[in-house]
């Protein structure tokens, strides 16, 4: 039997019943319905839910926008876009039945290249004026007020609204306001993708991965027990504890001399274990104690040769930080770690903008692709060398001599200095210009 695709369906609930009337006809879906009212209401309801889907479809951008911007979601997201066959009925409607000129509406959710283009394919002399784009998530509030300020001062005489709510809120204040729903040829196309991607992911899931572990034969030992044979008894035990992991993920063990040995699975499980390449497996998990901690580099590839390269260059990597950090080093040569860690960052290994900074600094690419990264995490160009230095997990005086070699070479200047303790030092914020 088939494994169905399980479909978390999101939306007003007349645009879910349209929906489902669509997805009825595939299937290779099956589908659980959540309808919302109050923008508000969204997070709550997703995070309800998130256990029984395999992706999310939303009927639209407000709460796809919202779940998006939250980012606790883990399964891809798509919504149905409005095209123009689900706005034309719309229009039918104000034109030959309201007798509204389309000079006197205001519009929303629409690109505006899409509208003007619906328009001239009707061949509609027409460029709407009024219109209120946005890209991801936007109170409703803010759309309701977009289209009452222009009626209340006379701009406009009727509402063209995505939103159920946006036009029921409107109608209260007095607004003429229409709805457009979503279209089937638009939840059709929205399908096919969906489909596509979960073959996508089947691929990936099916990767092969490896995992190169390195542990101190060392830790656990005393001066009184220091000899060959108590090293290669705590080797034993590892090894034990080992494949009893690595039954776990569906791999196999191999040992890769004194203290490293090499997991060979596939993606899926990792993945799963470490919940998306977020999190270190638990401890139990490992059947490791405290004493046994380990560092681990995963490497995911197309061939077990590229993956086993992929994990050698996480490990490397994995061991600039503390001990037992992991890292991961992705098919596209994207690393992302210490997995666990709230400062966990993703970068590339050597973007070729980046090896044209390397060559005019010190800095190696990589460490350039981690500043990178840490600036695009924190939302920001400013930065001081403390701050780096949590991120990077570096001393602070590695920290400086980084952002001094970039002030030197005219790719960083000082801006500001923030002063934490009366009598310290102040810190020095700078202004990255990579």
């Amino acid at each position: 039997m088939v494994k169905k695709i399980r479909l978390g369906l999101f939306g007003a609930e007349d645009s879910l019943e349209i929906m489902q009337s669509v997805i009825v006809q595939f299937p290779e879906f099956s589908c659980i319905s959540i309808s919302y009212w109050q923008d508000d209401e969204i997070i709550e309801k997703l995070t309800a839910n998130m256990d029984d889907v395999d992706m999310w479809l939303f009927s639209g951008q407000i709460p796809y926008g919202y779940a998006k911007k939250w980012s606790g979601i883990s399964q891809p997201m798509f919504y149905v876009p409005s095209s123009g066959s689900s706005l034309y009925r719309t229009l039918l409607h104000i034109a030959y039945q309201q007798k509204i000129p389309f000079s006197q509406l205001s519009f929303d959710t629409f690109n505006p290249a899409e509208l003007e283009r619906i328009f001239l394919e009707s061949e509609i002399d027409f460029k709407p004026g009024f219109l209120k784009h946005y890209e991801e998530e936007i109170p409703t509030d803010e759309v309701v007020q977009y289209h009452y300020d222009l009626w209340k001062e006379g701009k406009t005489q009727a509402a063209v609204t995505c939103l159920k709510n946006a036009q029921h809120a409107l109608i209260a204040l007095g607004v003429p306001a229409f709805r457009v729903l979503p279209a089937q040829s638009a939840i059709i196309s929205t399908l096919a993708l969906i489909r596509q991607t979960d073959e996508t992911l089947h691929f990936k899931e099916s990767q092969i991965a490896v995992q190169m572990i390195e542990f101190d034969s060392f830790s656990s030992l005393t001066k009184d027990t220091f000899s060959t044979d108590e090293i290669h008894k705590v080797e034993i035990k590892m090894t034990e504890k080992l494949l009893e992991y690595t039954k776990k993920i569906n791999g196999s063990l191999k040992s890769a001399g004194p203290g490293r040995y090499m997991i060979f699975t596939t993606r899926g499980p990792l993945q799963e274990i470490t919940k998306e390449f977020t999190v270190t497996p638990d401890q139990t998990v490992l059947q490791l104690t405290g004493e046994n901690t380990v560092t681990c580099g995963i490497g995911i590839g197309q061939t077990a040769y590229e993956a086993e390269i992929n994990a050698g260059i996480a490990l490397l990597h994995a061991k600039d930080y503390d001990k037992g950090s992991w890292m991961v080093v992705f098919d596209d040569k994207t690393i992302t770690g210490p997995l666990g860690q709230p400062e966990q960052i993703i970068y590339g290994i050597a973007p070729e903008k980046l090896q044209a900074l390397s060559q005019q600094t010190s800095l190696s690419v990589v460490t350039l692709s981690k500043l990178e990264s840490i600036l695009r995490k924190i939302g920001k160009m400013e930065i001081s060398a403390h701050d780096l230095a949590s991120y990077m997990k570096i001393m602070p005086r590695s920290a400086r001599r980084i952002l001094t070699e970039l002030e030197a070479k005219g790719l960083a200047q000082v801006v500001a200095e923030e002063t934490l303790h009366p009598r310290g030092r102040p810190r020095k914020i700078y202004q990255i210009m990579l």
